[in-house]
């Protein structure tokens, strides 16, 4: 389905679910995380996309640092631009964080900082819809990042991922609930199923522009709305945690 709710009350992954789709429709009008930058009934598809990937020393956006930035830029479905640059996180990049992205502190040594370049990203964000796979996690490096040069992300908004009151599109939660029965949902294998190439995973740019493609490819399968795609997908990854949370348990 595109653009709206079955009426039937099935989710867009086709699960019946009885008048779950008056529900949301009542409830869409309180949806939270919508950037003030697009109109609530905005077609997210056709809209600037700003897919986003950062490679780091760790897993914690507190502690480590971000080492590699990938930007891909889509309209209209359609990749306008694909930004890469290499960060000097200022730290020692872990030889476990280097095994996953072939990233060594030579390769960083004469890159600039990210406070060097914030303002340059954040004006490459501007206007666009920030989508990324797996977005808590990136979400959570960038509004880590900028906070340490003092860029506010609770002010006026400078780009709608630089909010923190903004939520991201997840192509992740997205595939979780229409490849359920998948063994992986990792981008690598959503990639191939979808018959999507990857040149280099786990390297920022070439994640990012996968994350993208992916995205679009299942947009059909998706609300075509902002505020419905945003509002949706905020039930499904808190659905998801639970299952996640008791899966071992059972």
């Amino acid at each position: 389905m595109r653009g709206s709710f079955d009426v039937c009350g099935c989710f867009p992954t086709g699960r019946h679910y009885p008048g779950i789709a008056d529900r949301l429709r009542r409830s869409i009008t309180a949806v939270a995380g919508l950037s003030r930058a697009f109109e609530r009934d905005a077609r997210w598809a056709a809209a600037k996309l700003a897919v986003i990937d950062f490679e780091t020393t760790g897993l914690s956006p507190e502690t480590d640092r971000i080492v590699e930035i990938g930007i891909a830029c889509f309209e209209a479905g359609a990749l306008t631009s694909l930004k890469h640059w290499l960060v000097n996180p200022s730290m020692p990049i872990p030889e476990q964080a280097r095994a996953v992205h072939g990233i060594g502190d030579a390769d960083v040594a004469g890159a600039p900082t990210f406070e060097q370049l914030a303002v340059e990203l954040v004006e490459v964000l501007r206007d666009h819809m920030p989508v990324a796979y797996n977005a808590g996690f990136d979400r959570a490096f960038l509004h880590a990042e900028l906070e340490r040069v003092g860029l506010d992300t609770r002010g006026p908004e400078r780009a709608p991922a630089c909010s923190a009151e903004v939520e991201w599109i997840d192509p992740l939660i997205w595939t979780r609930e229409l490849y359920r029965d998948d063994s992986s949902r990792k981008l690598t294998d959503i990639a191939a199923r979808l018959g999507i190439a990857l040149e280099r995973a786990h390297r920022a740019a070439s994640d990012a522009e996968t994350a993208g493609r992916v995205l679009l490819a299942i947009a059909e399968r998706m609300p075509g709305s902002y505020a419905e795609v945003i509002g949706l997908q905020a039930q499904y990854a808190a659905r998801q945690e639970v299952d996640l949370t008791w899966r071992p348990r059972r």
